[in-house]
């Protein structure tokens, strides 16, 4: 049985990272081999160096990036105003070069930080066989794949990324094409052969540190062998590159060149096959993708073309400025969670829903759909709500299982809602726009988050134990009309919500510049006038019925508009729950409770990072590059003005996001090249042949595509998932013809299906991680009672990816609405 993971070492800043490497770079283990000692130290310095200089370029990105979202978007503002030419003499518009280079310095960011990585010890490897084994079986296993596959690949990856380098160095290549600017492409493309010889040298390292862990009688018959295996390994390379320079190097040439026995396919199937097999061992997963496409593909094709593939794919993913905006929403969820801006949220929200059945199971959920979309990190989500949530609900008597399935379940929403990281991966390997796949899991988000909602209530309905009310020490104390709080604070924040979207949408436009601004404004300043001084009620409430009357008769040839109808009958019940405003009695027996305050100071920082970040995704007003940018800064802000930003703990945030960015980047170019590969060998058609020639509803192959996802999400992180299976079973499902679809539709769809079939994952023991983020911060609370309220919602679960493959409308409408 293997061992559950220690929660002391795990590592809340991201769910793929789960252990990090304990010791400090530079710290080797005494007993080491002497020899061994200062050079592994030496080369963990290094990379750590340079980790630490390439986390600051996430500063300069996200200068540039939020520069150029203001600079545009304020010129746009001035110019629909009439102040085009005070814009234009204020520098203000669209800038030529942010586009191009804030995309160069991300490609950087994460291809020179591989070394970093590997020394960390953050890249993902898919451990459900290796963590069984004994440590000198996995480190006899580590030091054969490292010497076999590793040093080779990486020794290939270099020299070509090398050459690729000096090719455009030496023409002087620009980009093209998507590029209005054109720069010179040589500065950025030299961060491939840079990171390609750092983690070459990082190699060296864990190499060592295989042969410390495996014990030294097996460690001398490796360094026995270490001669011949690089004298071997130094004539495989000359061989390739340098064939004139050693003995039998021709031969090997025409040996690379001789066309194989088997079909291009039946090869492709057995790269399938070694690569699944090779990944259960346990061998980083980037690492032995590199080294299988470039085996396969020589052995399938050419060598010229599998490097050719490799120097593309590695440097499309560099430009891609979708991917870009992976480290920019790792560091604004790091960042959020480091400032810890949700405890007062968390406990506002507690204390209004103080005299309601499971009142902490509301809390929780509400919280945990906010923080998804503010940071979509479901470690730090499960963590800080086990935190906040299990040492009360024990207090207050809930049930251990139901409590643990919906701090488990809500934690998990981070992965669907945007901004989730898994979306921004999968768009450029579905060829869809990441915009239309955040507005496409908005509402299947939302789904989730009511039917866990409707889950627990249900069941603290049917047995109120499960959830019992808050002792009246717990409670907060309130006026004697807490209903007519509750309702004045609703009617509030939809007026509000309400003008703030007319706003947006020009209904106060006209002659009056930025009129939509002002009447918000004012809006604003009347509900804090109201919440501050509650006689000002007895004007707010007739001005608002007198509003609905003139909504009605301005409409009254066209039909009374939706959401008037909603403002009136808020209004009606405003004025019946409010009545004790208009009573003798009204300055004694109602006032204000003070956790409102509390509750509206942890509701502002997580609404206002939502409206920097997704708001302006949703409404079209920056890319999601340019909104993860923004997140990020809003992020910096709202700590700043916290009082939580400190120089080291920044400094922290952006060394961890770094470490996350490059575990999932370089997995993304990995896998592009490994990909790219399959396909040239023409395996997945043929499988889609196959599947197709089944005769089959393509409904049920569907549905067998999904069962397979599913149970793949067991064993294996998301990240290799999207990045490796998807791609494989994309040609299938494009062929499909279900609903109706077309291609790119078809798409969106299958994404976010795909996107809450992995979401299962988080929920299904005994390899989610989530019930030992849990366990780690409530260690009173059973790892049984966690996997058996988890299993529930995980079934919860279910029933909502039926509902969203029965009715795709569910994912497609606000997409296709929202654009246009």
């Amino acid at each position: 049985m293997a061992d559950e993971p220690n929660p002391d070492e795990l590592e809340i800043a991201d769910e793929l990272i789960a252990e990090r490497r304990a010791e400090a770079p530079g710290e080797t283990p005494e007993d080491m081999t002497p020899w061994q000692r200062p050079i592994t130290a030496a080369i963990d310095v290094i990379n750590y160096r340079a980790g630490q200089i390439i986390a600051l370029m996430m500063v300069p990105l996200i200068a540039i990036v939020v520069w150029e979202v203001f600079s545009r978007n304020t010129f746009i503002i001035l110019q629909d105003a009439g102040f085009e030419d005070f814009a234009r003499s204020l520098g203000l518009g669209p800038t030529l070069q942010a586009y191009d280079l804030s995309r160069m310095i991300a490609g950087v960011l994460w291809m020179a930080g591989a070394g970093y990585g590997l020394m960390r010890g953050v890249h993902i490897r898919a451990d459900f066989l290796y963590r069984n084994w004994s440590d000198k079986t996995q480190a006899t296993v580590d030091a054969l794949l490292y010497l076999l596959f590793f040093i080779p690949s990486m020794i290939f990856f270099t020299v070509v990324s090398a050459q690729f380098w000096w090719l455009a160095y030496e023409t002087g290549e620009r980009m093209a094409l998507d590029s209005a600017w054109q720069p010179i492409l040589w500065p950025a493309r030299l961060a491939m052969p840079i990171g390609g010889l750092l983690l070459l040298l990082q190699g060296i390292p864990e190499i060592f540190r295989a042969f410390h862990k495996m014990g030294k009688e097996r460690e001398r018959w490796f360094v026995r062998a270490l001669p011949i295996y690089v004298i071997a390994v130094l004539w495989l390379s000359l061989a390739i590159f340098a064939p004139d320079t050693v003995p039998g190097g021709e031969w090997f040439t025409d040996l690379m060149k001789a066309r194989p026995g088997l079909d291009k396919p039946t090869i492709g199937l057995i790269m399938l096959a070694a690569m699944l097999f090779v990944i259960f061992v346990g061998f980083p997963i980037s690492f032995t993708l590199i080294f299988l496409a470039f085996v396969f593909g020589i052995w399938g094709s050419n060598f010229k073309l599998t490097t050719l593939l490799m120097t593309l794919n590695t440097n499309s993913t560099m430009l891609n400025d979708q991917l870009m905006a992976v480290p920019l929403f790792v560091l604004m969820g790091i960042v959020m969670e480091a400032a810890g801006l949700m405890e007062r949220l968390f406990s506002s929200i507690q204390m209004i829903m103080a005299r309601i059945r499971g009142s902490l199971f509301i809390a929780v959920l509400i919280v945990s759909t906010i923080f998804a979309a503010a940071t979509g990190i479901v470690g730090a989500s499960v963590t800080l709500l086990g935190i906040m949530a299990g040492a009360t609900m024990s207090r207050s008597g809930y049930n251990v299982k139901l409590a643990a399935g919906t701090i488990t379940a809500g934690g998990t929403l981070g992965i669907l809602i945007p901004p989730s990281i898994m979306l921004i991966v999968m768009g450029p390997v579905l060829e869809v726009s990441t915009l239309d796949l955040f507005r496409g899991a908005f509402i299947p988000g939302a789904l989730l988050a009511s039917l866990y909602l409707l889950y627990t209530l249900g069941r603290c309905w049917l047995n109120p134990e499960l959830g019992p009310i808050l002792s009246e020490e717990d409670q907060p104390d309130t006026s004697r009309f807490y209903g007519a709080e509750v309702a004045l604070m609703c009617l509030g924040i939809l007026t509000i919500c309400r003008v703030f979207g007319l706003g947006l949408s020009g209904a106060f436009g006209g002659t009056i510049p930025f009129a939509g601004l002002i009447i918000l404004a004012i809006t604003l300043a009347v509900a804090y006038l109201a919440y501050r001084r509650l006689n000002v009620l007895r004007i707010v409430v007739p001005i608002a019925v007198l509003f609905h009357l003139y909504m009605i008769v301005a409409n009254m040839g066209e039909g009374l508009p939706t959401w008037s109808i909603v403002f009136g009958a808020f209004t009606v019940l405003l004025a019946w729950l409010g009545r004790p405003i208009y009573s003798k009695e009204a300055d004694e027996g109602f006032y204000f409770s003070q956790l409102w305050d509390e509750f509206f100071a942890g509701l502002m920082p997580p609404t206002i990072l939502i409206s920097f970040a997704l708001g302006s995704i949703l409404l079209g007003l920056a890319t999601p590059a340019e909104a993860a940018a923004m997140g990020a800064f809003g992020a910096i802000l709202l700590s700043v003005m916290y009082r939580k930003f400190t120089l080291p703990s920044f400094f922290d945030s952006l060394i961890k996001a770094l470490e996350i960015t490059v575990l999932i980047m370089f997995l993304v170019a990995a896998s592009n090249f490994f990909g790219a590969q399959f396909s040239a060998l023409g395996t997945p058609k043929m499988l889609t042949e196959l599947l197709l020639g089944l005769e089959m509803s393509p409904y049920l192959i569907l549905l067998l595509v999904m069962a397979l996802i599913f149970l793949l999400g067991w064993p294996l992180e998301w990240v290799p998932i999207v990045l490796i299976v998807v791609p494989i079973l994309l040609p299938t499902v494009e062929a499909l013809s279900v609903h109706g679809l077309d291609r790119y539709d078809l798409m969106v769809w299958f994404g976010i299906l795909v996107a809450v079939n992995l979401q299962t994952a988080w929920l299904s023991p005994p390899v989610a991680l989530s019930a030992y983020f849990l366990k780690g911060v409530v260690p009173n609370w059973d790892l049984k009672d966690i996997y058996l309220g988890m299993m529930q919602f995980m079934l919860v679960q279910l029933f909502g990816l039926i509902l969203l493959f029965i009715f795709p409308a569910l994912v497609l409408w606000l997409p296709k609405v929202m654009g246009g």
